[in-house]
């Protein structure tokens, strides 16, 4: 998956998969003329990682090609062209026994990251040769299943899971992957997005409940707006009695249950229970205020409840304060919250920023989705940036429908790092849309609007 996403966002700056695979054949090519072998046999499957093959073969001018399906992308269809015009033999998989005898070595471009499960005809069968077949065989970016035991295998970027000891000597390749497309979040984070089953029913899809409200009103329905907007069935609002009726009145989407008093407090924790049972995924702290009783009241609720995911943030980020997360728990501070929750006044230089955010939440097992200029997501090994935004997302409630979003994600079972990743992406996306027709005169509900309008842009590039 990582490949594709890395694929997907070079693409977003300026650098498409056409180039790449270019970049990738040629690569092939070079480390194949390095070696002593006179004829290549390649075999290249239907995919992308086909075409790679194809590629190769037009710079190393010396080889047949074995088309062991036929080319199904578009790139793989348009680079067997290439291949075929620029004179290269190409072959169908019934050649391959006789091809194999004729050849000194063999490029395996058959099947790459993309595959799943165990392998079927034709590639079992032509694998079983291969590994019987005594000669010298060049893997392309991964062993075709890992069921190939090569000699050498020319990989991209970087090693992927699962490579060593299985591929022979590795030759990591820079294919022109610019670094911002592993640095900052972009569409390929879509690729992490659960698309719904036609057949699946209500709630499948993700249920969320908010804890908020009290001292603010807007904050748990931006919150819960922009959840169901992202795509998860159900979202419950459970917030004082003091302010249901507010929060319930602005969409008849939302769920909204009462509990007793002004604010939330310890005592509350008994009647949010049933709602939070339901819940895939819970987020606690928009609107909440910061009286002493509402704190108490969060810790001893994520306590209780970390079996399940959540999503900390605005006043409740402080409760958090000595708590291992256990690597449920995204929280979403921005510089002020972050040093309430740590002690630690933050410095304008990125590199150092990063660093901190990382080591605080390897400390706290937790995923950090810290607000800013650039916002810095972290689970204390990975680290990404996010820069789309813009200027006018400063306006009140943004925070709030960023939550929504990450909590949503969570619901529909993407991982605490990829639910922050994507939810930075989306949150920006949707407010630069919004700033194209409003500019300065931004608010968070047109920034609710346009999440859907993301997501499609996400399944369409």
């Amino acid at each position: 998956m990582e490949t594709h996403v890395l694929d997907k966002n070079a693409e977003f700056l300026g650098v498409h998969t056409e180039q790449l695979m270019e970049n990738a054949g040629k690569a092939i090519a070079n480390e194949a003329k390095k070696l002593p072998y006179k004829k290549w046999l390649v075999l290249c499957g239907s995919g992308n990682n086909g075409g790679d093959g194809y590629v190769a073969a037009r710079y190393l001018k010396n080889c047949v090609i074995v088309a062991v399906q036929k080319p199904k992308t578009k790139l793989a269809m348009k680079n067997f062209r290439k291949a075929k015009a620029a004179g290269i033999p190409i072959y169908g998989k019934e050649k391959f026994s006789e091809l194999l005898q004729e050849c000194d070595a063999v490029i395996d471009a058959m099947l790459g990251v993309g595959i799943k499960g165990k392998l079927k005809e034709p590639y079992k069968g032509i694998v079983e040769t291969l590994n019987e077949a005594n000669k010298f065989i060049l893997s392309v970016d991964v062993p075709t299943g890992f069921a190939i035991n090569p000699n050498l295998t020319v990989t991209f970027h970087f090693i992927k899971e699962g490579m060593k000891g299985k591929c022979g000597k590795i030759v990591v390749a820079d294919i022109g992957i610019p670094k911002e497309a592993e640095e900052f979040v972009g569409p390929g984070e879509m690729l992490y997005y659960p698309k719904p089953r036609k057949e699946s029913h209500k709630g499948e899809n993700g249920v969320v409940a908010i804890i908020g409200g009290g001292a603010y009103t807007g904050a748990p329905a931006l919150s819960a707006m922009a959840a169901l907007r992202t795509g998860c069935d159900l979202a419950y609002v459970c917030c004082p009695s003091s302010v249901w009726h507010v929060i319930a009145s602005f969409s008849p989407n939302l769920i909204v249950r009462k509990m007793d008093g002004r604010l939330f407090s310890p005592e509350n924790i008994k009647e949010v229970e049933e709602v939070v049972n339901k819940a895939d995924a819970i987020l606690i702290g928009p609107g909440l205020g910061n009286d002493e009783k509402t704190k108490e009241a969060c810790k001893l609720l994520i306590q209780k409840y970390l079996d399940k995911y959540f999503v900390v943030d605005a006043d409740a980020i402080e409760s958090l304060k000595g708590m291992d997360c256990r690597g449920k728990v995204v929280i979403t501070p921005h510089a002020g919250e972050f040093k309430k929750l740590t002690g630690i006044e933050l410095p304008t230089e990125l590199e150092e920023r990063k660093k901190i955010v990382a080591e605080e939440a390897k400390k706290r097992n937790a995923v950090i989705l810290l607000k800013g200029f650039v916002d810095i997501i972290s689970d204390g090994s990975r680290i990404k940036m996010n820069r789309i935004h813009n200027e006018a997302m400063t306006a009140g409630g943004t925070g709030d429908v960023l939550a929504g979003i990450c909590v949503a994600l969570l619901a529909k079972k993407v991982d605490a790092f990829h639910s922050a990743c994507m939810a930075a992406f989306i949150n920006g996306m949707a407010g630069n849309m919004v700033y194209e027709e409003k500019e300065y005169g931004l608010v968070a509900t047109d920034i609710i609007e346009k999440i859907p309008e993301v997501l499609k842009f996400g399944h369409s590039h």
